[in-house]
């Protein structure tokens, strides 16, 4: 694995050795995907403080999530078909994010399942969870969650009718892959991937075949998933959910200021504003430029995690700025994932810790608890004004 020194590093290694269909998947967003740009883009319109002569000795970026320890206060985040990026993914992924003390969350729609991941780690991780039709499989799953001693459960709100991903729908997105000519000869100049996914027998969705009514093969499950997300899902559900989990609730998928006062008095630990990567209403603004106006709408009650455009240790920083308690990474460490396995997410998250423990000495601080508004540049007042009367004057 050639050594990557950024996260577009790693992004370019895993498109020459993931299949495309599924490094479309993780590199994707819904109908023109302006969404998923606008996420990235504007954590760049975010400046810093640059100070000097400050003591940048004994610096930590410990943290807590939820009341738990981690090594630097971001977790992996819930990706569905990260068993296709590489062989066992999801298991590969959280034991590096065990072994690299942040928190790993697992999917509904994963390829290895809670009992797959629960194998293979010794630390609890997160389970996130999709409602669906099947009030009884959604039980299951949570009781499953439970029997793994997984010690959060993470709530998707904003898929309740998923939006339209142009890429998938060309690439025929399956796991396993039909076995047309072009997927093929796709898969064909890729043997690395060929050869680990022969190796395992987890080729499909883990946590839904043999748990699932009727599920059993390939050709239903197609069907079952297409016809069980929930479009009634409302803040009634997210009573009893929290009573069947009976341990931490996050709340994944918040963009609005209105809906960030009612997940307030849902009783929720922690909230994602989050809007799905930009793989859900391609149009809504993004996630960083709604968090400040969702930690005003929400105080202090509730902690605070943003979710989308995270690519590097900087855009951590100004995301804990701006008043987040943490941040989920999901495309960066399958990035990783598919440039190099296990060893690839470690890259990633050393990339970011990098990135992160720099960048926070260059602003001045040396604990990343002690993070806040007072690194990020604002343009003096007087310079906002002479720039409005200077157009005014021209126009």
């Amino acid at each position: 694995m050639p050594k990557a020194l950024t996260i577009a590093d790693l992004k370019a290694q895993a498109k020459r050795r993931v299949p495309t269909m599924f490094f479309d998947y993780a590199d994707s967003g819904s109908w023109t995907e302006s969404t998923y740009r606008s996420n990235e883009e504007d954590f760049s319109r975010i400046k810093l403080r640059q100070r000097v002569l400050v003591d940048m000795t004994g610096r930590s970026l410990e943290s807590t999530m939820i009341g738990e320890r981690v090594s630097m206060p971001v977790a992996l985040a819930p990706t569905g078909f990260t068993g296709m990026q590489h062989a066992d993914g999801e298991m590969l992924a959280a034991q590096a994010a065990e072994e690299f003390g942040v928190p790993f969350t697992l999917s509904t729609m994963s390829i290895c399942s809670i009992e797959d991941v629960a194998s293979v780690t010794t630390k609890p991780f997160w389970f996130q969870l999709y409602v669906m039709q099947d009030r009884d499989f959604v039980l299951n799953l949570i009781d499953r969650a439970k029997a793994a001693k997984c010690s959060a459960l993470v709530l998707t709100l904003d898929l309740q009718i998923l939006g339209q991903r142009h890429k998938d729908l060309r690439n025929g997105l399956s796991a396993p892959p039909k076995l047309t000519v072009k997927n093929i000869l796709d898969m064909a100049i890729r043997p690395r991937w060929c050869m680990a996914m022969l190796k395992t027998p987890r080729r499909t969705f883990g946590n839904i075949v043999g748990h699932a009514k009727g599920v059993n093969d390939l050709s239903s499950l197609s069907s079952w998933t297409a016809e069980q997300f929930d479009p009634r899902l409302s803040w009634d559900d997210v009573a009893w959910i929290k009573e069947r989990w009976g341990g931490k609730l996050i709340l994944k998928g918040i963009l609005d200021p209105e809906d960030a006062r009612l997940a307030r008095e849902s009783g929720a630990d922690a909230v994602i504003v989050s809007n799905h990567g930009g793989r859900q209403l391609d149009g809504a603004p993004s996630s960083i430029s709604m968090l400040p106006f969702i930690k005003d709408a929400m105080g202090d009650r509730i902690e605070l995690h943003l979710d989308g455009g995270i690519r590097s240790g900087q855009d951590v920083i100004k995301a804990l700025a701006l008043g987040a308690k943490g941040v989920f990474i999901g495309r960066p460490f399958l990035y990783g994932l598919g440039a190099g396995g296990k060893q690839g997410v470690r890259e990633a998250l050393e990339i970011i810790r990098k990135e992160l423990d720099i960048t926070m000495a260059l602003c001045g601080k040396r604990d990343i608890r002690n993070v806040d508004g007072s690194i990020l540049w604002t343009e003096p007042k007087s310079l906002i004004e002479d720039d409005q009367a200077a157009k005014s004057r021209l126009s």
